[in-house]
């Protein structure tokens, strides 16, 4: 069974974090993460970029320990490390969904 990398909790930093959440479109992914259920495939992102650069995205935030991805047969489903992240770096998930709901409320 195929697997993809992520880093343990202890290994999430507020770096690495903050630079994964720094992008617009990462924020995006991780608002519809927060905003829906609580695992999503990733093939059902709507976003304006190829899926090449999508699929990029979904590595730096995985790699960051801000999601989860596991493949689901030939699949990829991301859930977000809420958890992980309120352990690691209290607070600071819940100003940036705060802050990126302001700036871009639902249409």
């Amino acid at each position: 069974m195929r697997t993809l990398e992520h880093p343990d909790r202890n290994s999430i930093s507020l770096d690495g974090v903050l630079f994964a959440l720094s992008d617009p479109t990462r924020r995006k992914i991780v608002r519809q993460l927060a905003d829906g259920p609580p695992a999503q495939y990733c093939s059902q992102f709507a976003l304006p970029i190829s899926l090449s650069t999508q699929t990029h995205h979904f590595r730096v935030l995985r790699e960051a320990g801000v999601i989860e991805q596991r493949y689901q047969g030939t699949a990829i489903v991301a859930a977000l490390r809420s958890e992980d992240l309120t352990t690691r770096v209290p607070g600071l998930l819940e100003a940036i969904l705060a802050a990126e709901r302001a700036e871009n409320p639902p249409n």
